[in-house]
């Protein structure tokens, strides 16, 4: 294709991806890839400014406003910004930066704003004389839609501004649905679709990600609607001002948003190079997940106003601001086909083979799809061009089809019922999500149970990883786990790869895996539903392994962090004499059976929840959490209502902070955490 041709295929799809997702919520591929597409136009247009024209989407900002709701022209206009995918192109804009200002007789050092790019949907309120007047979305950046109403439900957003408001404010921010809303909007729509599924009546879409959720959430013609939904916002922009000096810096003008009341993150710094700018940067690629809401970039702005003023904009972006943009965590790719593995339990879970694309820092070639039913729901096919998600550590998994993308006539597809490790039958019991083989002797749930009873958080055994378990298993050393306690290191020895160092090594990690505590082992055993938590509680509330295996389901359930299904699952587990001789073996060989010694110290904190977040001075984060145990507490991983107090050490992750903060969980500084633990009381004056 010529250029001519590629220039007016690429605006075409551009100009169709930018209605899908500034007018119908309904984008159909991931901002990575809309970003190649517009990367390309503009590489091209470089290339062949003769081919430029007015109307093309790197000359324009955002589309037309639809009709649902009134138009409204902004008083100054929204404009997009111009993004850095590396710090290559964030360093060049810092040197057209510098050069500019030089040309104008600017010379010195630039200071920089940075602030988080919220991934929501941006949005200007007008007040006047105090009060809020208008919402609106940004629209084509000229005009707008009038939400007012809908913005209005929102509680982050004052209705009437402090003293000493101007005769007129437009504030500019981005309206966005907390991580925590959109999972509870997942689940509602989950629920509601099984409801109209019984009735006969077909559900609404599961939400795929909070961007999309919150600008439909805005966009509802019921005000009452949006208010259910729990959106949220932050401001980050003036815009007209009339009856006010505004301040010098961008800097400045936060902090008296902040005055006003209105909300500004808390994730804001002021720079003064571009190397403290990629640190900061390179921070949130590091911990974006630890915030309670989606990032997708990093915002860097000149600080002083006035330098604003002098570097001016182009059509479509200012040029003393450009957004950062994280590592993508969306992409779209092709399904190959859909597999199914087997787990130590026998679960059945199908996965992904997908030909293999960049997404999250990785290049990934499988990804997740949970259980049958996500299939169905999902409706994703073998052949589909789907849409794939890997966020920070997450295993990746495939969000949804892209059913404009669909071949004709491709087909579903079934869930095997045959095992495909043994051929046995998948079995699905009533009230599960979850499909197992029944087979005890399945080859794959050997293989997967051995190498979980040898992981870090059951028993721990350094050198008995996955491929070590296949190679014993093959060579018949391994039946099953108890077998790890008889291994033949004579035979081990004789093996390629292996000598006298990687078998003293491996014989000293199974001999010291005998005096792990009872929890591991519990863990180890491959119980159904039993984790590393119900462990614990175990161990602790029961006290040794004889107990546990001889415990009614009454008794089991009554163990505070048992519930009734898990303790079902246990006295099923027991109550099989296969499983009862294979404990017994462990036990023959050595391993520890009893419960951690009951503490001797106070109970300050019996039954509070105490949870830890940084680096405490003279604790490790087990240790910490250990200690908290010991004084009958509870330390789990997260936030929330019923939490006591929240520890803060260096290096606090921010969405425990922020959480604790949105609800008045008390923060108690790491110098204090001793004086907590022995009064079991929040330490006068000890906020953090």
């Amino acid at each position: 294709m010529d250029p001519a041709g590629r220039i007016d295929d690429l605006r075409e799809q551009i100009r169709g991806h930018d209605r899908r997702y500034y007018q119908l919520d309904a984008p159909t591929i991931p901002d990575a890839d809309y970003d190649a597409l517009v990367r390309e136009l503009r590489s091209l247009e470089a290339q062949h400014p003769d081919l430029i024209t007015p109307d093309s989407p790197t000359q324009t900002v955002g589309g037309p406003v639809l009709t649902q709701f009134s138009p409204v022209t902004h008083a100054v206009r929204m404009m997009s910004l111009d993004n850095a995918m590396d710090r290559d192109e964030l360093r060049a804009w810092g040197e057209r930066t510098d050069r500019r200002l030089a040309s104008l007789g600017l010379d010195g050092t630039v200071r920089y704003v940075c602030e988080l790019k919220i991934d929501g949907l941006a949005m200007s309120l007008r007040y006047e004389d105090g009060n809020l007047v208008q919402a609106a979305t940004r629209g084509d950046g000229r005009t707008g839609e009038d939400v007012t109403a809908n913005v209005s439900t929102i509680s982050d957003i004052p209705t009437r501004l402090g003293d000493h408001a101007p005769t007129v404010l437009e504030v500019r921010g981005e309206v966005y649905l907390p991580l925590e809303a959109f999972r509870r909007l997942q689940e509602q729509t989950v629920a509601d679709n099984a409801a109209a599924d019984a009735a006969g009546r077909k559900g609404r879409p599961v939400p795929v990600n909070p961007r999309n959720a919150g600008a439909g959430s805005l966009r509802q013609k019921d005000p009452t609607v949006t208010a259910s939904r729990g959106l949220s916002f932050w401001a980050y922009q003036l815009g007209q001002v009339v009856g006010a000096d505004t301040p010098p810096t961008h800097s400045a003008a936060l902090d008296w948003l902040r005055t006003l009341g209105l909300p500004v993150n808390p994730e804001t710094r002021i720079l003064d190079s571009l190397d403290e700018v990629y640190d900061f940067c390179d921070n949130w690629v590091e911990h974006r997940h630890d915030l309670p809401y989606e990032i997708d970039g990093v915002v860097v702005k000149v600080d002083d106003l006035s330098v604003q003023s002098a570097l001016g904009t182009t059509s479509k972006a200012p040029r003393w601001a450009i957004a950062y943009k994280l590592p993508p965590e969306e992409r779209t790719t092709t399904l190959l086909d859909i597999q199914v593995s087997i787990g130590r339990t026998g679960k059945a879970t199908p996965f992904a083979v997908l030909e293999p694309v960049f997404v999250g820092g990785s290049t990934v070639g499988l990804a997740t799809l949970h259980n049958q039913d996500q299939v169905r729901l999902k409706d994703v096919r073998p052949g589909d061009t789907v849409i794939v998600r890997k966020a920070g550590d997450v295993i990746p998994e495939v969000v949804g089809p892209v059913l404009e993308l669909r071949p004709d006539g491709l087909a579903e597809w079934a869930f095997p019922t045959e095992c495909p490790s043994c051929g046995g039958p998948l079995v699905r019991s009533e009230g599960e999500a979850q499909t197992r083989c029944v087979n005890p002797d399945c080859p794959q749930k050997v293989l997967a149970r051995i190498t979980h009873f040898g992981s870090r958080g059951a028993m721990d055994i350094e050198g008995l990883g996955e491929q070590q378990v296949q190679l014993f298993l093959e060579l018949g050393l391994l039946n099953d786990v108890a077998d790890v306690y008889s291994l033949d290191y004579e035979r081990i020895r004789e093996l390629p790869r292996y000598g006298d160092t990687s078998v003293g090594n491996l014989r000293a990690a199974v001999d010291a895996s005998k005096s792990r505590p009872l929890a591991n082992l519990l863990f180890g055993l491959n119980i159904t539903h039993l984790g590393q938590a119900g462990g614990e509680a175990l161990a602790e509330g029961l006290g040794s392994l004889p107990a546990i295996m001889d415990a009614s389901v009454d008794d089991l359930a009554a163990v505070d962090g048992v519930g009734p299904v898990v303790a079902a699952s246990i006295h099923d587990f027991f109550g099989d004499p296969a499983n009862r001789r294979l404990v017994q073996r462990l036990i023959d060989a050595g391993v520890n059976i009893q419960g951690p010694e009951r503490s001797v110290l106070p109970q300050t904190l019996s039954g509070r929840s105490v949870v830890v977040t940084g680096s405490v001075p003279g604790h490790s984060r087990e240790s910490a959490e250990a200690a908290i145990k010991a004084r009958g507490g509870k330390s789990p991983g997260s936030v929330s209502k019923k939490t006591f107090a929240v520890v803060v050490g260096d290096d606090p992750g921010a969405s425990k902070v922020t959480k604790a903060e949105a609800l008045g969980v008390p923060m108690v500084g790491a110098a204090l955490f001793e004086e907590l633990l022995e009064t079991g009381e929040i330490p006068t004056g000890g906020g953090t």
